[in-house]
């Protein structure tokens, strides 16, 4: 094992994990505000369809990851609206160069984890006690007070709808497989280096080569960081039962 490390180098599993991380968080924060304000939104405001969102947001939690990345990918191609550009008129809009590249990760990987924090989320303000909001009108709250008690209220809940988003993005294989294309590169100085490839992908492609071990390494640095990613979960999931 400790031949094929030194064959590949650190630098290419320090590049790998940088580029999981990289993608994985930019997605999540992203993610959260956009989760956020859906979910901030249906739970204070009741409109039309609002039950049939709600379906549409759960249902997404089980999105294949194979398919949003074939949909990224088309949408990212040369013949996409995005990828190709379009046309309005006379007038030509050109395309943008994103696929295979981390941008496109990164949008792959908030397709995947928009509908859990959402969904999660959700239920966390939901979930919250009527008597709290009762208790701020009463107290001569406005609105926005009554909003800002319900969201501390449910902040462990939202806390652990963000990790369980990072869980999701951090995990993902086959869209970012098929975006980012899994590309790693020789640099200057003749070692391997990531440019999309994560640790699931980079796992899946030493698995192919035969390099268990160089895979075998891969996996107990994703293993610490899913197991990192639980832990802190239970500890906010424990402070939330203590208050």
């Amino acid at each position: 094992m400790a031949g094929l490390l030194s064959e590949f180098g650190t630098r290419y599993l320090l590049s790998v994990v940088f580029v999981t991380l990289q993608v994985s968080l930019t997605a999540v924060g992203i993610s959260t505000v956009i989760s956020l304000g859906i979910s901030l939104t249906m739970g204070f405001v009741d409109f039309r369809g609002k039950r049939a969102l709600e379906t549409v947001i759960n249902t997404g939690m089980g999105f294949p990851s194979v398919v949003v990345g074939l949909s990224v990918l088309l949408l990212l191609s040369n013949q996409g609206p995005v990828g190709g550009g379009f046309a309005v008129g006379p007038l030509r809009f050109g395309g943008v160069e994103l696929l295979f590249s981390k941008e496109a990760m990164v949008i792959s990987q908030c397709i995947l984890a928009v509908p859990v924090i959402t969904s999660v989320s959700l239920s966390a303000i939901e979930d919250v006690d009527q008597s709290v909001r009762d208790a701020a009108f009463a107290a001569g709250g406005t609105r926005r007070d009554v909003q800002l008690a319900t969201i501390r209220e449910a902040r462990y809940g939202i806390i652990t709808a963000v990790l369980a988003g990072f869980g999701r993005a951090v995990s993902e294989v086959g869209s970012v497989l098929i975006v980012g294309g899994n590309i790693a590169i020789r640099n200057q100085q003749g070692e391997l280096v990531s440019l999309t490839r994560t640790l699931t992908t980079a796992i899946t492609i030493e698995a192919r080569r035969g390099q268990y071990e160089v895979g075998i390494a891969l996996g107990v640095v994703l293993l610490v960081l899913a197991l990192g990613v639980n832990a802190v979960g239970n500890v906010v999931r424990a402070r939330g039962e203590r208050s």
